[in-house]
């Protein structure tokens, strides 16, 4: 695990970074080979981390608890323990996320400094599973966390933010440079929490030998650009360079939030002929 600002947070981080981790597929004669890593910090002006992570194939998640609401490191917390309830098996479905993420809104109405209101996290990540017989990462995502695939040398932004920006840009009202600086740019229109049943959106990606996978909070890409992104994917090797390379920029151009990321690539796809029944 490697180790994060701590100074006054209580940020819930589960699973360890790996260098090379093999996961074996015998239904459908495959192994892959991944490397991962994550990294949290509190910022400069938020006392608390209210971020949490997971890093425990089959699943990647990063849970940004709601400033400003009640407990939001409790939420935040309450989803990625849920989620981890998951890492036993060697595939995930996108049934079990959405069954964990419902009791994970059962747990925070439990939770210490909740109020009627309720509290709130945004949650993204990606679950290795089987699709039709085919080796896939499951994209989930709850509010403006993001996953972002780099294959190729093309970063693309996987997920589809939740929140009010988003739809004045979907609109046409505004464009992405001013979305970037828009007075309402921390206002979600989806959350895990608040007494609501969750509701993720799903996306289904090959997985492919070579790819790098981004999964990050705000707290990253309120304060660095696609294009800064992209180089930092490129220009580490190991994930681990490439998660502290990204949160140290953060921090540098501000680190206004709380940061988190987890880089997961995939070294190696290897197929083998199945043994006859």
């Amino acid at each position: 695990m490697l180790a994060p600002h701590s100074e006054g947070t209580t940020v819930t981080q589960i699973g360890q970074g790996s260098t090379e981790f093999r996961v074996e597929l015998p239904s459908v004669a495959t192994t892959l080979t991944l490397a991962w890593a994550a990294l949290t910090d509190v910022g400069h002006r938020r006392e608390v981390n209210e971020d949490s992570l997971l890093a425990v194939p089959p699943l990647f998640a990063v849970a940004d608890g709601m400033g400003g609401h009640s407990a939001g490191d409790v939420a935040s917390a309450a989803v990625v323990t849920r989620l981890a309830e998951l890492s036993g098996s060697l595939v995930a479905e996108a049934g079990s996320i959405d069954r964990a993420l419902a009791l994970a809104v059962e747990d925070m109405a439990q939770g210490v400094g909740v109020t009627d209101q309720g509290t709130g996290t945004t949650v993204t990540g990606v679950a290795l599973a089987l699709v039709s017989d085919a080796v896939s990462w499951i994209v989930y995502n709850i509010g403006d966390s993001r996953v972002y695939q780099l294959t190729g040398g093309v970063l693309e932004q996987v997920t589809n933010d939740h929140s009010v920006v988003q739809e004045l840009v979907d609109a046409g009202r505004i464009t992405r440079e001013e979305a970037d600086v828009h007075p309402h740019g921390n206002i979600i229109t989806r959350a895990v929490g608040f007494h609501e049943p969750p509701i993720p959106d799903y996306r289904i990606l090959p997985v492919q030998a070579g790819m790098r996978i981004l999964v990050c909070s705000d707290g990253l890409t309120k304060e660095l650009t696609s294009y800064g992104i992209r180089h930092f994917l490129l220009e580490k090797k190991l994930a681990a360079d490439a998660v502290a390379a990204m949160v140290e920029a953060a921090l540098e151009n501000g680190g206004r939030d709380n940061v988190t990321a987890i880089v997961v690539d995939v070294l190696a796809v290897e197929t083998y002929e199945a043994p006859a029944a």
